[in-house]
């Protein structure tokens, strides 16, 4: 046994990675939306819809958004073996855990230290999601796992056989729990019946208050004589009526509850005794940062106004939220956004309480599985910037639409009218550029004809970690590292009198990459030691072994894997599954490397 064995998870084809290609995104205007006229000084326009690929969007994504970003919810294909209208959800479990795996690395990278992140996921794949995820996040990092009811066991689901499955789970993760705080959240919950006392002159000085009891001052407060006129009279909405009355009285109704003198401080002890030993009158114990004690007849009194918080703009009763979401129920979720998305739509009001507890207004939420758009949605609602990422057509027929409505403040459905939405802010919609290194017919490798000299500078400049900023002033200014190191592309054959005069204009106090075509009669170790400010780099040479280049889809489906033709090369004999289970393996290997991992280019 070695010192530096390690518990993880593994599977076929676990070593093999991707060498993603960082794309530039290109912003296509007429698919960009923003408001006509500005709704709040708090309206947000830069947020991003990209459609590609989603985990060579976030590899685009990574070199300005790294560390940046505050909250990530996804809710990937959940590997059910089922095909969905819009997913292809049906992915072999190797393939599905290494499609996975690549996608949580990118994501922690662009989380902020004290990020979250948020995996919606059924029990198919949650117990080796746990596994994957705590290897990639630590497992200290693993905040707890949620149970989110989505349904109740009714309708045709409650025949099945066994078990009815109503839940979902959300895995909640921290990037760096040692920075991380979270928001505390209050769920809406049930009155406390415990809380049966009404203090009937609470403006009078306290000493003098007179308690009765709840029943008689609700009573009172509706001119009723008996309880059983109150039940006729508010039939089954009697105890919402109770419940409200306690709310808005939330500081007169009370409880009295035994405390010891070890539980209070000094000065409440003795405000303690003194009711104990005069139980004709309520004594105060003042404090200073939280509420004042009061005693009555040797207890405490204990208001019902701590039980109390404004949820969605209305006091109410409340509790903490704790890891059973069971009051979220998909109700009339068809209708969200107006757009229907069978299977895959989440509600907004379980995003909106993700956000709640990972994010304020203006952080930046991640949404790489965007499916419908709810978490665009939600964000732009709540005054959060986020980022999207969708593949599907549903981008432009589902996500799009959405959005228009929501920044229109015409969709007043989900939460729109918990966070009083009216509209505002916009998108910018992008797309994947297209591969920058492609194959002539010769099978040579060249610099994809689709690319102008701003998406070539812009392209060399992320590839060599560059910020791609052009000078108005320097032309050889395409982008900077720092403040006197730059980078200048062109596909010109550069000569020495030319390198000479960039040299000259460069300066001894700064430094400049150069990317070039061809360099005519000029050799690297000349050009080191005659231009020390200068560094070349020949077009495509110098990035031909950084990617995998011409891979446009990273999500590769069970379907296309050459199982059957394996399978039939290599029978297995009757009664015997060993060849079969190899092959198999074989396949996904195979798949892994060719398809996925892409390793075999």
């Amino acid at each position: 046994m070695t010192g530096k064995q390690k518990l993880e998870l593994t599977w076929i084809g676990k070593e093999k990675r991707p060498k993603l290609e960082p794309r530039i995104l290109l912003e296509d205007s007429e698919k960009s939306y923003h408001a006509k006229h500005r709704v709040s000084d708090n309206d947000i326009f830069d947020n991003r819809l990209i459609f590609g690929d989603n985990l060579l969007a976030l590899k685009a994504l990574e070199q300005e958004f790294s560390g940046k970003v505050k909250c990530i919810y996804i809710d990937p294909p959940f590997n059910t073996q089922q095909a969905f209208e819009h997913y292809d959800d049906g992915y072999e479990h190797s393939i599905w855990l290494g499609l996975i795996r690549d996608r949580a690395e990118s994501l922690r990278r662009l989380l902020s230290d004290d990020g979250t992140l948020f995996v919606h996921i059924d029990d198919n794949e949650l117990g080796y999601l746990i596994a994957l995820l705590d290897e990639v996040f630590g497992r200290r990092n693993r905040i707890g796992v949620v149970t989110f009811k989505q349904s109740s066991a009714s309708g045709p689901k409650a025949i099945n056989p066994g078990l009815v499955t109503t839940n979902n789970y959300i895995l909640y993760y921290a990037k760096n729990k040692d920075v991380w705080s979270p928001n505390r959240v209050y769920v809406p919950g049930s009155r406390d019946d415990r809380y049966s006392k009404y203090i009937e002159n609470y403006e009078d000085d306290f000493q003098d208050w007179c308690l009765i009891g709840l029943r008689e001052a609700f009573l009172r407060s509706n001119r009723l004589q008996s309880w059983d006129e109150a039940k006729a009279k508010f039939a089954d909405k009697l105890e919402v009526k109770l419940a409200d009355f306690v709310v808005t009285n939330a500081h007169r109704v009370v409880r009295t509850a035994r405390v010891a003198p070890k539980d209070v401080n000094e000065s409440a002890r003795d405000a303690l005794a003194q009711s104990t030993a005069d139980r004709t009158k309520v004594y105060r114990s003042a404090r200073e940062d939280k509420d004042d004690y009061y005693f009555l007849g040797g207890e405490q009194l204990v208001f019902y106004k701590a039980k109390t918080r404004i949820i969605d703009g209305k006091s109410t009763t409340a509790s903490p939220l704790t890891n059973l979401w069971d009051d979220l129920l998909s109700n009339n979720l068809h209708n969200e956004g107006g757009v229907s998305f069978p299977n895959g739509k989440k509600p907004e009001a379980l995003i909106k309480r993700c956000l709640e507890l990972s994010t304020t207004i203006g952080d930046i939420v991640l949404d790489s599985f965007a499916g419908s758009g709810t978490t665009g949605s939600v964000a732009h609602k709540m005054g959060r910037r986020w980022i999207m990422v969708e593949l599907g057509e549903h981008c432009h027929t589902h996500i799009i639409p959405r959005l228009k409505a929501v920044i229109d403040g015409e969709d007043q459905s989900g939460i729109s009218k918990a966070v009083g939405w009216q509209g505002g802010g916009g998108f910018r919609y992008y797309r994947l550029a297209p591969s920058l290194i492609i194959n002539d017919r010769w099978g040579n490798p060249v610099i994809n004809p689709e690319y102008n000299a701003a998406m070539l500078a812009k392209a060399l400049a992320k590839l060599e970690g560059f910020n791609y900023a052009p000078s108005e002033t320097h032309w050889w200014q395409h982008g900077h590292s720092s403040e006197r190191d730059f980078i200048y592309v062109t596909t010109q054959n550069l000569s020495a009198e030319q390198l000479q005069a960039l040299s000259d204009e460069v300066g001894p106090e700064r430094s400049l990459l150069v990317c070039s075509a061809a360099f005519h009669g000029v050799t690297a170790a000349k050009a080191a030691e005659r231009w020390p400010n200068l560094t070349l780099k020949k077009i495509p040479k110098m990035v031909l072994a950084r990617c995998h280049w011409g891979r446009d889809d990273y999500s590769l489906n069970v379907t296309n894997l050459p199982m059957a033709e394996i399978e039939k090369a290599e029978p297995a004999a009757p009664g015997n599954s060993v060849k079969n289970t190899k092959s198999r393996k074989a396949a996904l290997a195979n798949a892994g490397q060719g398809g996925l991992f892409g390793e075999n280019e």
